[in-house]
């Protein structure tokens, strides 16, 4: 999954060191104002922390290129990231600027990893508000033992819990005057038809972003990646990259529809959930029956793969932080693709009209963009 964060840096350009400490200072006064709570300057701090390591092992791809150490396989990966980086520019209208255009290897598996949390008979993730990003439904930590001690403070609240791995993140285009969001070594060995559609949908964040409303913004990132990515393999990939992806992305659609129909039926429980409701118990006997249909289905769609088991882990703990996470990458991608199909499948006419959907008030947003795909069956 990916997701954008947003550090709450300094608009200011200095030198990383002025920067940080820049931060330190700001955090400090806004706690004391009660801008943001003193308990959450750690969790800043960490954030700024960890974003501007990355910068700082971030290399221009000209210069990575050009180094006689680096490994062939990486530079022609590299090479590949900058075609599909023109591309986005030129065909998909995406914007032109900093990101993307550097390399950083981490030295790790993941960018980030997050924390979503939500309660036993419901599927609505609790929410995090941070003063630029507005309230979203994840909490980010560079650390993966940070985010641990995170989900074990939340599980002892007595909610359902996930913590997962995000190969990149988004800072929105604030960065861009830093050098902008680099590649990493996270994600540039994906099979090409990912690694387009990975950078296309972080790229998408920097088009448009909304405050409080998760599931707009990754639906839209998510559609853009999806079109975008099927685009660049029709008119860029090899032979061998489309049935790659025709494979991969068969089953990642099977697998989505079985995450929605299990979605579906556990909300139906959870609607159960009220003060005159059934006893609690039937109602947690009937989440754990849907939960077990779920796994096993998927043991099912699993052997008709051929033992693929890319998604065994999330299956294995899958609960409602975790269903409800993926709701937000889903729910709302239909209806942006429809509106693609409405604008003539013209990339600018579509970001002018997903720009004014943005405008509307969040109930009234959502209600438009599901219309859509109704209007164009009636058309």
């Amino acid at each position: 999954m990916r997701t954008p964060m947003l550090l709450n840096t300094l608009n200011a350009v200095v030198p990383l060191d002025g920067l940080r400490r820049g931060l330190r200072v700001f955090l400090i006064v806004a706690c004391a104002m009660g801008v943001t709570a003193c308990a959450d300057t750690r969790y800043y701090l960490q954030s700024v922390g960890g974003h501007l390591h990355l910068m700082q092992a971030a290399r221009p791809v000209d210069q990575v290129l050009a180094d006689e150490q680096i490994a062939p396989t990486l530079k022609q990966r590299l090479a590949l990231a900058q075609r599909m980086r023109r591309f986005a520019v030129t065909e998909l209208k995406l914007p032109d600027n900093a990101s993307y255009h550097r390399y950083a290897d981490l030295q790790r598996r993941f960018a980030v990893w997050n924390v979503v949390a939500a309660p036993e008979l419901s599927l609505t993730l609790k929410t995090w508000c941070f003063p630029v990003t507005g309230c979203v439904g994840y909490r980010g930590y560079f650390s993966e033992a940070e985010a641990q001690v995170e989900a074990r403070a939340l599980a002892a609240e007595g909610l359902e819990v996930r913590v997962y791995g995000v190969p990149a993140y988004s800072t929105l285009g604030w960065m861009n005057w830093a050098g902008g969001d680099p590649l990493l070594n996270t994600f540039i060995g994906y099979p090409e038809g990912e690694l387009a559609r990975m950078i296309f949908h972080e790229l998408a964040h920097q088009v448009l972003y909304v405050r409080d409303d998760t599931v707009f913004n990754e639906s839209f990132a998510t559609a853009v990646e999806r079109l975008g990515g099927e685009r660049w393999l029709s008119v860029q990939g090899s032979e061998a990259a489309k049935k790659e992806y025709a494979e991969f992305d068969a089953r990642r659609r099977q697998f989505r529809a079985l995450l929605l129909a299990t979605r579906t039926r556990l909300a139906d429980i959870y609607k159960q959930n009220k003060p005159l409701a059934p006893d609690r118990q039937a109602l947690l006997a009937m989440k754990n029956r849907a939960i077990q249909d779920f796994r096993d289905d998927y043991g099912r769609l699993r052997n008709s793969w051929g033992g693929y088991g890319a998604y065994d882990a999330w299956v294995a703990s899958a609960n409602n932080a975790a269903f409800g996470a993926q709701a937000a990458y889903d729910e709302l991608v239909p209806a942006f693709e429809a509106l693609f199909e409405r604008e003539g499948r013209d990339w600018q006419r579509f970001y002018d009209a997903v720009r004014r959907l943005a405008e509307m008030p969040a109930p009234e947003r959502a209600r438009a963009l599901k219309k859509i795909p109704t209007e164009l069956e009636i058309g």
